[in-house]
């Protein structure tokens, strides 16, 4: 059997785009994070932290500072124990909130930065003490629904 030139052509040019679709597929699903500045890490507690994963973005402004680290439960608070890995780029006032936010209607989950106003910043290590626990579809259902019973219940009559 020979081979020609074509082959070999034919056969690179298939390697690099399947190794272009699995970068891509790793890019997109938050497995693969290409970042090789600095970071420092800061914990959050939450109530509820909904479907957030670890990789997550961490972003203000939009803009991506940061990412999820890792996810732990604190026995001791009965909390979620989130450690964020800022880039050491930037630097958030020790007053800074955090929010656990929804990309779109269904999609993924991330964590949301507003800059308080404090003169001191964050540090390797801090925690930072406001933050807000994810909104919970199933949770607003129910609400809803109770609210909703609630008000179609006839009212008692106490003059029998």
């Amino acid at each position: 059997m020979q081979r020609s030139k074509y082959d070999v052509w034919v056969g690179m040019f298939v390697l690099v785009g399947a190794v272009a679709i699995l970068f891509m597929a790793l890019q997109s699903a938050n497995l693969l994070t290409l970042s090789f500045q600095k970071t420092y890490p800061v914990i959050a507690k939450f109530d509820n932290i909904g479907g957030l994963k670890p990789k997550a973005a961490v972003k203000s402004a939009g803009v991506v500072v940061g990412r999820v680290d890792s996810i732990a439960f604190d026995d001791k608070s009965f909390r979620a124990k989130v450690t964020l890995a800022l880039e050491k780029r930037y630097v958030f006032p020790k007053d800074s909130s955090l929010k656990i936010l929804t990309s779109g209607l269904l999609g993924d989950q991330y964590l949301g930065i507003e800059a308080g106003a404090d003169e001191n910043n964050l540090a390797a290590g801090d925690v930072v003490s406001s933050t807000q626990s994810a909104i919970v579809l199933e949770n607003l259902i129910s609400q809803f629904l109770f609210s909703k019973a609630a008000d179609a219940a006839p009212p008692e009559n106490s003059n029998k």
